[in-house]
């Protein structure tokens, strides 16, 4: 069964750093794309950070380029999102997904499994 679970949430201020951690089991992780997506009260779920099966492109949405670093470790299995320069408009719950394929895609449906979810609130 495949599962992703996430990890890293947490309280900062801001200009604070987090790093999140997904976990994935039940499938070949090295061969699919992966995302961050989060979704904050009142607003729709919104793809933070993407980065294909090897690594070797990703995405950023405008508003954290910059500030967030998506990686990845085939040999671990292990996705990561780095989050540095945290503002109150990043908090939101953190999904990490896995997509159809190899290659990311923008768009929401293209990903076919979702972890629950991690906090990150950001606050003085």
């Amino acid at each position: 069964q495949e599962k992703l679970v996430e990890s890293g949430g947490g309280l900062v201020q801001p200009g604070g750093s987090l790093k999140l951690s997904c976990a994935p089991s039940g499938f070949n992780f090295d061969i699919y794309a992966m995302g961050w997506f989060r979704r904050a009260p009142g607003k729709p779920s919104e793809l933070v950070a993407a980065i294909s099966s090897n690594g070797d492109s990703s995405y950023y949405t405008d508003a954290v380029k910059g500030r967030f670093t998506i990686s990845r470790d085939n040999d671990l299995d292990t996705l990561n999102l780095e989050m540095n320069d945290l503002r109150p408009e990043d908090t939101a719950l953190y999904s990490c997904a896995k997509s159809g394929g190899p290659r990311f895609s923008l768009a929401p449906h293209s990903y076919d499994n979702w972890g629950q979810g991690t906090q990150v609130t950001v606050t003085s």
